[in-house]
């Protein structure tokens, strides 16, 4: 959370300047784009991104659309078939946000991705967004700038109403235009229509001279996640078998400890991370992803966790490590 009230500047070269230094800072910072204000963090942040799902209180780590000031930027990040180019040249900037494979070396954390092999991209269209992504000079991701839950904010007070003490900054560009949200188009393979929204699925199958393929998770998802929530079916899995609230360290388990306390026989692991020595949650949902990835791939057979507390981003990274160990081919209700 911010540690000071939370500032709101009058859009400005000097607040896109301020907004920018503060994206690098690791803080969160709200600003208007086309359809609502959205709150942004560096995407290539991972205690950053943690802090944003904090603020907003996300109930689950859903996948962020990273949002980008160009062409040249997106194709740093994802690989582009000839038909999501196509669709990016036709509608960028603008409310299209496309699912796409993330390119070598990727910068956007897999917090922000939900551990998923693909990344979502988006080019708003206003210029204080793309202002401060220009003077940023990397990947925000930027969901609604509200609690999870509560009405997407159109208004600068709306975020103060809603997130006053618990971001950074807010940048006042006024009103925006009540828009729907971005229509989501998956091209990991032929395109597929993820989420209908402010580009037209006339005008997309226009410019790729066929149907979109429909995708059967895309129904019934929450309005601020960039996938259906069945996809999230499809949050990295290890190899490794993983066993939780552990009491005790089997030999030759890997251990994914949390907090300054230890477990029986964890001087038998065969490898320990600790989420969070001090037991702050945010630290711990920060290196959650990247510390599963470790342990997984040095080859442990079994990876026991240590008990992690429910509340907060508590119950978000208890919900993912509960589909970690679930059953191949199940997850959790």
């Amino acid at each position: 959370m911010a540690d000071l009230p939370t500032r709101t500047l009058q859009a400005s070269d000097d607040a896109t300047a301020e907004a920018a230094r503060a994206l690098r800072n690791g803080g969160l910072v709200a600003f208007p784009t086309e359809t609502v204000y959205g709150l942004g963090a560096d995407a290539a942040n991972p205690k950053a991104v943690a802090r944003l799902y904090a603020a907003k209180g996300r109930p689950s780590f859903n996948p962020l659309i990273a949002h980008v000031d160009g062409l040249p930027a997106a194709g740093r990040l994802a690989v582009f078939s000839a038909e999501a180019l196509a669709l990016a040249q036709a509608f960028w900037p603008g409310p299209l946000t496309l699912v796409l494979p993330k390119a070598p070396g990727c910068p956007v954390c897999d917090l922000a991705t939900a551990g998923l092999d693909s990344v979502a991209l988006r080019l708003p269209a206003h210029p204080v967004a793309e202002a401060i992504l220009r003077a940023f000079g990397g990947a925000v991701v930027a969901p609604s700038a509200n609690r999870s839950g509560h009405v997407s904010p159109t208004q600068a007070a709306h975020v103060a109403e809603d997130l006053s003490g618990r971001i950074d900054l807010i940048v006042d560009g006024g009103p925006v235009r009540i828009g729907v949200e971005s229509t989501i188009v998956g091209c990991l393979g032929a395109p597929v229509l993820l989420r209908p929204g402010g580009v037209p699925r006339a005008a997309i199958e226009r410019v790729l001279g066929r149907p979109l393929g429909e995708s059967p998770s895309a129904a019934g998802h929450a309005a601020d996640a960039p996938l259906a929530p069945g996809m999230l079916a499809s949050h990295y899995a290890p190899a490794a078998r993983v066993r939780l609230e552990a009491r005790e360290v089997g030999p030759g388990e890997a251990l994914l400890a949390f907090g300054p306390q230890t477990l029986p026989g964890a001087d038998q692991a065969s490898a320990v991370r600790n989420l969070s020595p001090r037991g702050d949650l945010v630290e711990a949902a920060a290196n959650l992803f990247g510390m599963v990835r470790e342990l997984d791939g040095i080859g442990a057979k079994s990876i026991t966790v240590m008990p992690v507390p429910r509340h907060d981003l508590g119950e978000a990274i208890n919900d993912l490590l509960a589909r970690a160990a679930a059953p191949r081919g199940l997850k959790p209700d």
